[in-house]
């Protein structure tokens, strides 16, 4: 199919055009538009109940993995009257905005239309917005609490995933149930739902949380930001819970040099991880994940 091709689909109850779909945006694997199209079609059962009603913050690769990319956090020009989108507080914005309006991707049609904007990978924060607002004053609390595991080289997963078990207990003892996937990447984050927190609250428990571990276990464990303190071992990155930050979400696509994706994990995979390739997933195999086990982190999604 010619890259200029453009095809008017359905999806839903939503005519789309989407474009260029033999573009190839993964070159080392061949991997194209149309697949990266075909896979978030097939995924977003279990994907969309975790995006729902979360600001979208597009991560744009026109020219695929190894081209320049971009963050798109405005919603982009020509977006179709139907994509809900809505407006929300930017202090601190770099653009000198005191309001971003953002895509709010809560349907396959704003997931596919965002798929053909070369948005390979989906970034949320840890709070939804309340019903169908298009505006809001504030940032509503979150419904997330997140420990983002940032390994630094030589350390890998295999690491994170020790320090997750760490995390588990001490979690569990505040009452927290965390759940826990790849990051895609290098790392991998926990999730457990909260109430009652504001963010600043959730950060401040998550900080809290980080620094026992990183004083228990200082030749495995680091709170602090500072690089050169990360050689050997694994980051919590506690400040993720930040209302106006984002966490890949489960089930995105990573612009990895293959189409490695954020995959929910077991506890006991969680354990028995010894080597990398043990928890990284492609495409392929999170669908026949999908398919076999459902959605590992459900739980996350109740009430």
């Amino acid at each position: 199919m010619p890259n200029e091709e453009r095809v008017r689909v359905r999806v839903a109850d939503r005519q789309l055009v989407v474009s260029n779909l033999g573009k190839v945006l993964y070159p080392a694997t061949g991997f194209t538009k149309a697949q990266v199209i075909e896979y978030y079609v097939k995924i977003a059962p279990v994907l969309l109940p975790h995006i729902a009603g979360r600001l979208l913050t597009l991560k744009r690769y026109p020219d695929g993995v190894d081209g320049e990319f971009f963050y798109q956090k405005n919603v982009p020009q020509g977006t179709p009257d139907w994509v809900r989108t809505a407006r929300v507080p930017a202090p601190g914005s770099t653009m000198n905005r005191d309001q971003v309006t953002y895509v709010v991707a809560d349907d396959l049609p704003t997931l596919i239309w965002a798929a053909n904007l070369a948005n390979l990978e989906i970034h949320t924060p840890q709070w939804r917005l309340p019903g169908d607002v298009r505006a809001v004053e504030r940032t509503p609390d979150p419904d997330l609490v997140v420990f983002d595991l940032d390994p630094g080289p030589p350390a890998t997963i295999v690491e994170c995933c020790r320090v997750a078990e760490l995390l588990r207990p001490a979690l569990t003892a505040r009452g927290l149930d965390p759940l826990a996937k790849t990051s895609g990447n290098k790392g991998m984050q926990l999730l457990a739902r909260i109430s009652g927190h504001s963010s600043a609250q959730a950060s401040e428990l998550a900080k809290e949380v980080a620094e026992e571990l990183a004083a228990a276990h200082p030749d495995l464990v680091t709170a602090k930001m500072t690089k050169r303190l990360r050689t050997g071992k694994v980051f919590i990155d506690w400040s993720q819970n930040n209302a106006f930050k984002t966490t890949v979400a489960p089930y995105s696509l990573r612009a990895r040099s293959e189409p490695t994706v954020s995959t929910p994990v077991t506890w006991d995979e969680v354990a028995a991880c010894r080597a990398e390739h043990q928890l990284r997933f492609t495409s392929d195999e999170v669908l026949d994940r999908a398919a076999e086990h459902g959605d590992l982190l459900e739980p996350l999604l109740a009430g």
